[in-house]
This record gives C-alpha cells, structure tokens and sequence, in this order.
C-alpha cells in the first residue's frame, strides 16, 4: 500500500525534484497542533454518526492525544502536516487509523486546520498590540508636561503635548485590533465537513462538531469553503495597516532621534553603531521596522496576485497561503515588540524640546483665533497675521516678542496672554485636543481600556 494519501492510481516514483517542490511540511508543520486536534473532533464526530465504532474511537483518540503531546518532527519527510499526522497514527493503532479519513478530504482538512492556527494568532497578535499600546501609554504619562512641535508637511505648525503625540499611535493601534477582531470573526467558520469540493456524503453532525471545535458556525456551500481564502487576505491587510502604522512611529523617531531634531535619545539597548564612525548612534531598530513594512505589503500583494485567477474549487497553487501569512504574523509580531521596547528605552532631551516648542511662530494661529474673538472675519485674520508673520521673521522675531498692537485697533495688551504656549494648548479644550485636560482624559480612558481586555482575557 502506497504512504501517499493518494497513491492508489500511481505505478511509477515521483521525481525527488518534484517532491521536494510539492512538500509543504517543512513549513506547515505550524498546524499540526491544530490538525491533531481538528482531528480529535472529526472522530467523535464519526463515531457520533455511527460511521465508525466507538472502540475504534477511542483507539483513534488515544493515539492522537498521544502524537500530539510527542509534537511534530523538526525535519520529516511527509508531504505534508496531514500525511505526518496520519502515518503517526497508523503507526500507532494500524488499520483502525486509516478509518479517521472516512468523509474527509484534505482540501476541508487544510481549510479547518488553517482557520484554527489563524483564530489563535489572531488573538496572540491582539495580546501583543495591547502591549504596545501600554508602551505608548507608558512613554506619555511618564512625560506628561512635555511639550513638542507639531507638524504638517515636516514645517512646525502647532504646538502639541508629547502625550497627545502618543494617543494619535494608540488610536492606529487601537483601530488595528479591531479590525484584527473582525476578521477573526470571519475566521471563526468551519469548512470541515465540505470534503474535497462537494459536501461529505456521511452524516456527520456539522454544527455540533463546528460547536466542538469553538467555531461559530459551518460553512454553508463546499465549493467556496475549500477555495475560499479571502480570510487570510483580509489577515495579510490588516497586518499590512499594522506595518503602516508601525513605520510612521519608526520614522518619527528616527527623525526625532536626529542631531537636527534632537528631541529623542535613543538608549543603548535600542541602537547600533558605526564599524567606521565612533560618534555613531544608529537607530537600526527603528529602520528594521520601517524596512519591514515592505516585506509584509510583499505578503499581502503576492496571495492576491496567487488568487486571482483560480477557478473553483482547490487548486495547489493556495499551498502558498500559509508562507504568506506565517510570514507576515512572524514579522508584525516582532515589529511590534521591538516598538513597545524602543519606547521603554527613548529619553528626552527636553531643553531642546521646551525650545522647539516655544519658537517658529506656532502660537500664529491663536493670533488669528484672538482676531477673530474680537469681530475680525478669520480670512482678513489670517491675512492680517500672515503680514505680522513675515515683519517678524524680517526683524528676527517670535511674536510674542512684536509691539503687535500697532498692527491692528482690535489688538490689546492681553493679546500677549493668549499667546502664551500654556494659552496655545489650553484653547484646544474640545475632545480630541491638545488641552493638558482633555489628554489626561484620554491617557485615562485608555489605560482603562486596556485594563478591561486584559481582565477579559483572563477571566
């Protein structure tokens, strides 16, 4: 009798070239957690359906509790995951073995295994965002008076508080884990059941198996439960977003980090050095994150292109799902734990920020504001201040420092208050804002927010 799965039909060998190239098993050997117990649940379920005896059952069961706690080999010649698992039972129980595969194929096998190794990287990733997200929290609430340029177009527009800085990347993040949540939702249905494409032909009890297995429901037609691989795509995009939002955080602080900013120093746990330049302080870990954006966009944009054209239903070509998305999950897994350590090692140097902060006409559009405040329409304002602006750049000014009242009656002496950088972010009192107030809410709202899923989690 042949090893294969499928090799009834065939006299001759397969080319050992060939072989190697169809193997999967030195990669989707990552399942075989989920494939034994799949498996596990398929057999009662056999046996539920009276398809196979309940003595074989447990013969069945027993063998694969037994494979399971021994693990997968590091190196083995199966094919794949499945053939591993199979031949270890066989080994184990004989004949009775070859009766787990009745009504299954391992186009449904692969699919449910799949979905199941998803649903709990998923969740992993979830745990591992929340972590970044207690960096940043961290990093903030440890500086909360600081107070930092803000930018548009890389120019210094308003003045902002670091901790606002933060809450801006704990929002990405926070956006990330949900829609990490609803995808693991979509994960959450079972294809086991719908054999190689057109529905098992055994009375195999689906939903109560799916219920067994802690999915939410079954998969309602065959074809597309075997093919369907938008799951692990809607995956690759949100990690994909994930890497976004972890490279604009790394190319803040390299900039911030830089001799012309000078607002981060980056600790020597963070950073490399230069073989040739002693000086050298290199802020490699934050580059690596931002290089490895690329990499997961790469994994997203190849299954695309890998699906594009398969017609219904499995094809070998979505062997390559799973190097993708095992890519993919290695890679914004790491990347986010070097960010949460990369904030949990940055000083600040915060008479170079207090400096930065407090200079560059950023209190300009509170000049406005105060104009208009006092009746002037904002667009004469803004013109008004705009001409103000540019006498105190000729006279090398900031405008606190201009006789600003000799450019318009509706200017007093406490203009001058208003202008103050503590007045600057005070204005910005309404949710979403700058104020110290509306922050310290927000840092707040936050930490409560990471406390309950971690409270939920446990429990």
């Amino acid at each position: 009798m042949s090893n294969k799965l499928w090799g009834g039909r065939f006299e001759g060998k397969i080319d050992p070239g060939f072989a190697e190239f169809n193997n999967s098993y030195r990669f989707d050997r990552r399942l075989f957690e989920a494939d034994v117990t799949a498996s596990i649940a398929y057999c009662d379920a056999l046996v539920k359906a009276g398809v196979i005896e309940a003595e074989e059952g447990n013969q069945i069961r027993d063998a694969l509790e037994t494979i399971l706690k021994s693990g997968a080999d590091e190196v083995h010649s199966a094919e794949d995951v499945h053939s591993f698992v199979e031949a270890r039972l066989i080994e184990l129980v004989g004949d009775v073995g070859r009766k787990l595969h009745t009504g299954r194929s391992r186009n449904d096998q692969v699919a449910t295994d799949f979905r199941l190794w998803l649903r709990g990287s998923i969740d992993e990733l979830n745990e591992t965002i929340c972590d970044a997200q207690t960096a940043l929290l961290d990093f903030a609430e440890a500086n909360r008076d600081v107070v930092i340029p803000g930018y548009t177009h890389l120019q210094r527009a308003q003045p902002v508080l670091l901790a606002h800085w933060c809450l801006a990347y704990v929002e990405m993040l926070k956006r990330d884990r949900e829609r990490l949540t609803e995808v693991r939702r979509r994960v959450n249905v079972m294809p086991l059941g719908s054999a190689a494409l057109a529905g098992t032909s055994f009375p195999i009890n689906r939903e109560a198996l799916a219920t067994a297995l802690g999915f939410e429901g079954v998969s309602r037609n065959s074809l597309d439960a075997v093919s369907d691989r938008d799951f692990a795509v809607e995956f690759l995009s949100a990690c994909a977003l994930i890497m976004v939002h972890l490279s604009r955080l790394a190319e803040d602080i390299i900039l911030y980090a830089t001799s012309e900013f000078g607002f981060f120093q980056l600790g020597d746990a963070i950073a490399t050095g230069s073989s040739l330049m002693p000086q050298k302080k290199n802020p490699d870990s934050m580059e690596l994150v931002r290089g490895k954006a690329g990499r997961v966009f790469g994994d997203l944009m190849g299954l695309f292109t890998t699906l594009k054209g398969l017609p219904l239903a499995y094809n070998k070509d979505m062997q390559e799902d799973k190097e993708a998305v095992f890519d993919a999950f290695d890679t914004v897994s790491a990347s986010l734990r070097v960010t949460a350590t990369v904030l949990r090692n940055i000083g600040i140097n915060k008479e170079r920020v207090a400096a930065a902060a407090s200079s560059g006409y950023m209190n300009a559009t509170e000049l406005a504001d105060y104009l208009v405040r006092k009746g002037m329409p904002f667009r004469e304002a803004h013109e008004v201040v705009g001409k103000i602006v540019m006498r105190a750049i000729e006279a090398g000014k900031e405008l606190e420092e201009m006789d600003l009242t000799e450019f318009s009656a509706l200017i007093e002496e406490d203009v001058y208050g208003a202008l103050s950088l503590e007045r600057t972010l005070g204005a910005k009192s309404q949710i979403g804002g700058t104020a110290r107030e509306v922050v310290d809410k927000a840092l707040n709202a936050d930490r409560t927010d990471l406390k309950t899923i971690n409270a939920d989690r446990k429990a």
